[in-house]
């Protein structure tokens, strides 16, 4: 599978794509984690690295960025079967302009990124990703305003289930929380569902978490999942399966 998953903070990716990857060692026989280092701080940084990155000069961020995200773009990435990636190029469109200091108007890194180019960025990382996975799928976790608030306030995941389940879609540490501030949910939500509107990927799914628990989330979610499917997933799903049939 190879799967990007975007949307607002608190949203609930990294409860959904834990899941995702328990379900695919249940029934694929295994899968990549969700690659999730695209939100400044990355979490690859810990400590005094991961502050100093948040505190760099903006083009230093969008020099970073735009390595890190080309790297995994890379067609080398896509001959595994299974390529997973949270954020990603859809994030940075959305979140350069408002709280990294690049990409929108008084870019501090006009010279790679002016207004507006973070998503033009996009728009060109997406038709080097289709020349390499076209069946690529595009999925938007969104919820309300209110919601989402809601749960920034709490500081917890959507569903009191993700404290139980195991996080395997963050392998380098504690994805980035805290960059959406309250009075930006609005427009943040909007921003991801024009660059999601936007997007050259075809194979596209929404999912609104504002009132499913996290098994009626993943039931949507496979429901949703099942025509995209490659013929490679489904060989792999028959092949598991059927070496578990009588285990």
């Amino acid at each position: 599978m190879n799967i990007i998953l975007v949307g607002c903070e608190f949203a609930g990716k990294t409860t959904l794509a834990n899941e995702i990857v328990n379900w695919s060692e249940r029934s694929l026989g295994g899968s990549s984690h969700f690659h999730d280092h695209f939100t400044i701080p990355s979490s690859e940084l810990t400590g005094d690295a991961s502050v100093e990155y948040k505190n760099s000069h903006p083009q230093i961020k969008e020099m970073f960025q735009r390595f890190m995200m080309t790297y995994h773009a890379s067609s080398a990435f896509y001959e595994n079967p299974d390529h997973n990636l949270m954020g990603f190029h859809i994030e940075e469109a959305v979140y350069a302009p408002i709280y990294y200091g690049y990409g929108g108007e008084n870019s501090a890194a006009p010279m790679r990124s002016p207004e507006g180019q973070r998503t033009k960025m996009a728009r060109h990382m997406e038709e080097e990703i289709l020349k390499s996975a076209p069946e690529v799928v595009l999925v938007l976790m969104k919820a309300s305003p209110e919601v989402i608030k809601q749960r920034m306030r709490e500081n917890v995941f959507p569903s009191k289930e993700i404290t139980d389940t195991q996080s395997n879609s963050k392998p380098f540490g504690e994805p980035t929380r805290g960059v959406v501030q309250d009075s930006d949910v609005e427009f943040v939500l909007d921003r991801f569902q024009e660059e999601f509107k936007a997007s050259l990927i075809k194979n596209k799914i929404i999912l609104d978490t504002s009132s499913l628990t996290l098994a009626e989330t993943m039931a949507e979610f496979l429901g949703k999942m099942g025509p995209f499917h490659t013929e490679t997933d489904r060989i792999r799903m028959r092949r598991y399966n059927s070496g578990h049939t009588h285990d």
